[in-house]
Formats: structure tokens, sequence, C-alpha cells
């Protein structure tokens, strides 16, 4: 299986690299802005939860500490 992704890859690669720079240009545009942005999205989503759960921890011990 992996031998005929590979192939496929070599493949698509060598056609890739034949096309004219402006259209190698867009097309890897296309595929690495909207990755791009969604490992944003996701790195944005996990430090939130993060911050909100080190919010909590911290509320909770000046809860603690002030009782």
């Amino acid at each position: 299986m992996f031998d005929g992704v590979a192939r496929w890859w070599d493949g698509f690669e060598l056609w890739l690299a034949q096309q004219w720079f402006p259209v190698q240009f867009v097309l890897v545009m296309a595929v690495l802005v909207p990755l791009c942005l969604g490992l944003a999205w996701i790195v944005h989503r996990v430090v939130n939860v993060v911050a909100d759960r080190a919010a909590r921890i911290r509320a909770a011990r000046h809860h603690e500490k002030g009782s």
C-alpha cells in the first residue's frame, strides 16, 4: 500500500515540478493556506483551553487561601 502511495506522490511531485512557476505557486498556496489556517485555529483553541484551566486552578487556590 505504501509503495503505491509513494509512487503516486513521486508522480505528482514530478508533475508539479514541471509546471510553470505561477501554477506551482497557486497550487501550493491552495493547500498551504487552508492547512496553516486550520493549524492556527487548533493551536488557538488549545491555548484557550489551557489558559481557562490555569485560571480556574489559580482562582481555586486563591479562594482556598482566602478562607
